[in-house]
This record gives structure tokens, C-alpha cells and sequence, in this order.
């Protein structure tokens, strides 16, 4: 199989982004309550449920894109899906490492560099 490292990445990406949608969705007031209070000294304190339907849609389409994305390289070897799921991540990734620098939650930017290198490096390896 020539696409293992590929499609492990995107089985990550297609947890990593589902998990955290699932969530969105499932417990959505207690997401808001919580960041309303994480964003409460930030231009964004007003903006809080926008902004987490913004990330909630794109970490769905980033999920689903890096499934699919896994199904075609198991099945005919395209790289289009997984190629565009990884672009997606990163940039899903880039606008919550905006938002944790701009909350100065410092631990929390570092943390997303973690989920921020695998999906750089799933973008390289479908490109």
C-alpha cells in the first residue's frame, strides 16, 4: 500500500475534526458559556456564537473531506478529497490559533501546533 502515511493522517484529521464538531454541536451553550468568558477581553467577545458556527462548519467540511478524502486513496488512489480535507484543516487550525493568541491563551496556541503539523504535513504529502 503507497498511501499508508496518507491515509493515517486523514483517519486522524477525520477524528480530530468530527470529535470536536460532534461537541459543537451536541453542547453548544456550554461551548458558548465557556468562550464568551475565554474571549471576554478580545474584539471577538461579541462575536462569540458567529464565531464558533464559523469554526463548527469548518471542522464538519474538514471531517468529512478527510473521510473521503481516506476512502479515495484506499480505492483508486486520488488525492483530491484528502488533499483539500488537509487544506481545510490547516486553515480550520490557523483561525483557532488566531483566536487562542488573540485570548493570549498561550498553552492553547501551542497545543493547536501539535494538531497544526500533521495536517501541514498531510497537505505536502497529497499535494
Amino acid at each position: 500500500m503507497n498511501n499508508t502515511t496518507s491515509i493515517l493522517i486523514l483517519i486522524f484529521l477525520a477524528i480530530t475534526f468530527l470529535q470536536s464538531s460532534y461537541d459543537k454541536l451536541f453542547y453548544w451553550k456550554d461551548n458558548v458559556e465557556w468562550l464568551k468568558g475565554h474571549f471576554a477581553n478580545t474584539p471577538l467577545k461579541n462575536q462569540v456564537p458567529l464565531a464558533l458556527l464559523n469554526i463548527l462548519v469548518l471542522e464538519l467540511i474538514t471531517g468529512i473531506l478527510s473521510v473521503v478524502g481516506c476512502i479515495e486513496l484506499f480505492i483508486n488512489n486520488g488525492r483530491v478529497f484528502g488533499y483539500y480535507g488537509a487544506v481545510f484543516a490547516c486553515i480550520t487550525l490557523l483561525m483557532l490559533l488566531f483566536g487562542q493568541r488573540l485570548a493570549k491563551d498561550y498553552d492553547g496556541a501551542r497545543t493547536i501546533v501539535i494538531y497544526f503539523i500533521p495536517a501541514i504535513l498531510a497537505v505536502y504529502l497529497l499535494n
